[in-house]
């Protein structure tokens, strides 16, 4: 869900999704993005740079996960504290 939350206000690289969610190896986030990839949650674009440049977007299917993660973070603030 942390990468799903990231992902909602705009496209991201992978070293600024490493940054915004503590705690996450590179590998476990590697392995998730390649996850979401499969079943059509998240796009993954690769620009010929180097080194080489990676940006993550939501697809229509991903942004439609949006209000059920703010609901999800409206909840835990009201009731995790």
């Amino acid at each position: 869900m942390s990468i799903i939350y990231a992902l909602i206000p705009e496209k991201r690289r992978f070293k600024e999704l490493e940054r915004m969610i503590p705690g996450i190896s590179t590998r476990m986030l590697v392995k998730e993005l390649k996850n979401m990839e499969e079943n059509g949650i998240v796009t993954r674009t690769a620009f010929a740079t180097v080194p080489p440049t990676v940006e993550y977007n939501l697809t229509a299917k991903g942004k439609k996960l949006e209000p059920i993660i703010n609901d999800l973070y409206q909840w835990g603030l009201e009731y995790i504290n």
